[in-house]
């Protein structure tokens, strides 16, 4: 890198608390759980599996894990690391909810090494306004300003 110091994406970043971790290493993502999750919500009702996989591909991704190992949670963030992040696909299972992991996530993602420092962050929720505004997200100043092309139906079949 010419100007600025190098930060290595690919690096695992782990962080526990008590019973649970979570990891950017891809290798422990549960594709079962991320697209049985996500299949089922309101955001990505429908989502091809291959489509889920592919977007973990392009994706620095962070999986929260229990004792077991088993995946309880998930986000992924597609960003070029220096100026902009899009936060998307943010969960925890039902089952687990109500145990502050969200809010765990949430922080671990904000202070991951390769995501300092970024000019914007971007995400789209419908019920999680709460959660975001913790870490500084706000409504849209100046939405004259944003487009967008939004395809709601995209994953039906034609």
């Amino acid at each position: 890198m010419a100007a600025g110091r190098a930060i290595e994406v690919e690096a695992v970043v782990e962080y526990r608390r008590g019973e649970f971790l979570i990891s950017t290493r891809r290798e422990r993502l549960n594709l079962d759980v991320i697209h049985g999750f996500l299949t089922n919500c309101y955001w990505a009702n429908g989502i091809p599996r291959e489509v889920v996989a592919r977007s973990i591909q392009h994706s620095l991704c962070f999986g929260i894990y229990e004792g077991t190992g088993a995946q309880v949670g998930f986000a992924r963030v597609v960003s070029d690391f220096a100026t902009v992040a899009y936060l998307g696909d943010v969960f925890v299972l039902e089952s687990h909810r109500g145990r502050g992991l969200s809010k765990w996530l949430m922080e671990c993602v904000i202070q991951h090494p390769a995501l300092e420092n970024l000019r914007r962050w971007i995400l789209l929720t419908r019920d999680a306004h709460g959660l975001y505004s913790q870490f500084g997200f706000t409504p849209v100043k100046a939405p004259e300003r944003y487009m967008e092309l939004h395809r709601p139906n995209v994953y039906e079949a034609p």
